[in-house]
């Protein structure tokens, strides 16, 4: 039977604006409060740029419930911004959790024994193509594939600034650089590394329709699906709806990302996680709705069903969740697998807010290799240095 409350519960939450962010969470709301009469959970929804950039502590005093990027774990943590789930759920439950995480995706959310959120949602670059335009013996398996195809002008990818950044990073941890590591000092990453991704990101960059700086991951899906003139990308943040039947002009087929220099690149870990404000007053009925969201069944079922990309891996490995999206869950699991995970130091969102925009000016030519490198460098031991 459900539960009854005598008075209403009422819970605000904040999501991203696109069907993958929104209507599933909506959509597991309207069935918890019809499980839980008295309770009602009320969403808005931002833009993507918002979401990535908008700072959770303008956010936290206004909603009980967030979607959250987990570079924001460390900055948390420091500001007493959320609570912390490891002292609000139970154990067997986070284990549960753990086990079934997609990559490193649970582990994301934790910063010095602090668990921010859970990982709601799963994502990271994986390779996305039209099936209809591209048969499956000339999908590209390659980064000079790739550069082929780019020549013929059927390639785009997501070339905005924080998109950049993600590819410098990806392109370096699988040259085996090691970005953010102490041993640099005031160094990002190892100057041979850098150089080599630069300069493949250049060649990328000038081989494709310059509409691909313009291009964030829905844009990017959106385009595809609908225009005839493109027919690959290399490396996209995975977005299931764009699978789905119905969802876009053409579907979408994903797999495995391209390999670069012989191995399967490294995409950046993405997704979202579900966090509770530090100033939610009720925090039981915000516990109870968590466990139920991040439940495998739920998120296998309705949260999948209702246009969600699941956190739970079960979901992932699920016959009818990849029965309904072109196999895209098993397809690109072990590419999630393979992610590298950001670092999330309190400093990091502000590195990454000016690095991108380095990179930006670099593949339109407007500055040099050498002065992208410099500034790098700059930005990462600025960044550093931010305690607040």
């Amino acid at each position: 039977m459900p539960d009854h409350y005598e008075q209403t519960v009422e819970l605000q939450g904040v999501t991203w604006d696109h069907s993958r962010g929104y209507t599933s969470i909506v959509a597991v709301s309207q069935r918890f409060e019809e499980l839980n009469p008295g309770i009602r959970i009320r969403w808005e929804k931002r833009s993507l740029s918002e979401f990535e950039s908008e700072p959770i502590d303008r956010l936290a005093r206004h909603y009980d419930l967030l979607i959250i990027d987990h570079p924001w774990a460390g900055f948390a943590v420091r500001h007493d911004i959320l609570l912390n789930l490891n002292e609000l759920l139970d154990k067997r439950f986070l284990s549960g959790q753990a086990r079934n995480s997609v990559g490193t995706s649970f582990e994301s959310y934790s910063f010095n024994g602090f668990q921010s959120a859970l990982p709601i949602d799963a994502a990271s670059p994986v390779a996305v193509w039209r099936p209809d335009l591209l048969k499956e013996g000339g999908v590209p398996r390659t980064f000079e594939e790739t550069m082929a195809m780019a020549r013929e002008g059927k390639v785009i990818y997501a070339a905005q600034p924080t998109y950049l950044l993600m590819d410098f990073l990806s392109l370096c941890v699988t040259l085996g650089g090691t970005p953010f590591a102490p041993v640099h000092e005031e160094r990002l990453v190892e100057r041979q590394v850098a150089e080599r991704a630069l300069d493949d990101m250049h060649a990328l960059a000038n081989s494709c329709d310059p509409i691909v700086f313009t291009l964030n991951p829905i844009s990017l899906c959106e385009l595809l699906a609908s225009s005839n003139k493109f027919q690959f990308c290399p490396a996209v943040y995975g977005y299931v709806n764009y699978s789905r039947r119905g969802y876009a002009p053409h579907p979408l087929k994903a797999g495995p990302i391209i390999k670069y220099c012989g191995k399967p690149l490294r995409g950046v870990l993405g997704g979202t996680g579900i966090a509770i404000s530090a100033g939610c007053e009720h925090r039981s009925t915000s516990a109870r709705f968590l466990e139920y969201v991040m439940s495998g069944k739920v998120q296998r079922t309705l949260y999948c069903d209702s246009g969600g990309q699941p956190g739970h891996r079960s979901a992932w490995r699920d016959p009818e969740c990849n029965r309904q999206t072109l196999d895209f869950f098993q397809d690109t699991l072990p590419t999630l697998d393979n992610a590298y995970l950001r670092p999330r130091y309190s400093g990091y969102l502000t590195f990454q807010d000016s690095a991108g925009k380095v990179l930006f000016e670099f593949v339109r030519g407007s500055f040099s290799k050498e002065h992208a490198i410099q500034e790098l460098n700059r930005l990462f031991a600025e960044s550093t240095k931010i305690g607040g």
